[in-house]
């Protein structure tokens, strides 16, 4: 897609730890951006940039629309992550329902690309161990209800470009790490625990990974340069938790000794938190369905990202470095004040 000078980009849920990557690389590049946050988000990263802003709820189809108005572009990095939640009507209303609201308002207004941040548990598992974007999810019954509202989410989003002509592209991100992340995303929060000695034990498990600024350069070039109806892998690498969490922890000079919990030991703790969670009502983050979404996602071959988008991401692991040095700053500045 050729950009104009005037071309203007909705960056949705762009006070996030992705979203506000975006707006940088987007700012950096010299575009015109419109950030939709809610005025309660923390928009500290992106805060002194020169950009335009519309406030509301992705919830919310009127500010939807009208946030949506003079653009041409939309990358959308609204994203509710809580899957602990007993309750997952709070993750369908924004991750389905939300999503929704700014395809038709991106219809309406004859937006020329809608860029989705969808999730590489969206992507099927395979015997080779390594999937790729043709892999169509295949484990219904293994997955939680946040892989399956994250799955719904892009069925309907391709339902959207097939049926009614979505100009639609989707990311199926990684696990991301980098500086910036001023809320503390759920992967955030336990690189932070493992790297400053709060974190009882690892497992001997993996996930696919990639850094933020590689991402939210994948989600620009996808807005550029990637193909309407296609989904994109972005990744760097398979990382397991030793490698992730012993570079954390080798970042943080703390000299923490990372401990191996058996997946069955785990599996246990996450019935029992299940049954409290049951008695008392209240969200656990350890679950059965936490312990499983521990290890069931397959490698992934992001190489289509890497041909058709020219996409060249750095070694995760120095995001996964930086992201010990941010958070190693952050302690500091809130232990001053």
């Amino acid at each position: 897609m050729t950009v104009a000078a005037d071309d203007r980009v909705l960056v949705t849920g762009a006070g996030g730890f992705l979203g506000s990557h975006v707006v940088q690389r987007l700012v950096a590049d010299g575009r015109r951006v419109r950030a939709f946050v809610r005025a309660s988000t923390d928009v500290t990263a992106i805060r002194d940039l020169p950009i335009e802003w519309a406030y509301g709820d992705i919830t919310d189809r009127d500010a939807v629309f009208a946030a949506m108005e003079g653009c041409t572009s939309v990358i959308h990095c609204v994203v509710n992550t809580q899957a602990w939640l007993r309750d997952p009507a709070p993750m369908y209303r924004v991750n389905v329902e939300g999503l929704e609201n700014a395809m038709e308002a991106a219809l309406a207004h004859g937006v020329r690309r809608f860029v989705l941040t969808s999730t590489i548990a969206a992507i099927g598992r395979n015997s080779t161990g390594v999937s790729t974007e043709e892999d169509q999810f295949n484990y219904p019954e293994k997955s939680g209800e946040y892989i399956r509202c994250r799955v719904e989410a892009e069925r309907r989003f391709f339902a959207f470009v097939r049926d009614r002509g979505l100009p639609g592209i989707a990311m199926n991100v990684a696990n991301t790490y980098g500086p910036g992340d001023y809320v503390l995303t759920p992967h955030g929060r336990l690189l932070v625990a493992a790297a400053f000695g709060e974190m009882p034990f690892i497992l001997n498990t993996g996930l696919p990974c990639v850094g933020i600024a590689d991402a939210a350069d994948a989600m620009v070039l996808a807005e550029q340069r990637g193909r309407i109806g296609e989904r994109y892998i972005v990744s760097d690498r398979w990382l397991t938790q030793k490698q992730l969490y012993q570079t954390a922890v080798d970042q943080a000079g703390s000299g923490v000794k990372l401990r191996v919990m058996p997946l069955p030991v785990l599996y246990a703790l996450g019935f029992v938190a299940d049954c409290v969670s049951a008695i008392t009502r209240r969200d656990s983050q350890l679950s059965v369905e936490s312990a499983r979404l521990s290890h069931i996602i397959n490698d992934m071959n992001a190489e289509k990202a890497r041909r058709e988008l020219g996409w060249t991401p750095r070694p995760v692991l120095d995001s996964v470095r930086a992201a010990v040095d941010f958070y190693k700053s952050q302690r500091m500045t809130a232990r001053k004040s």
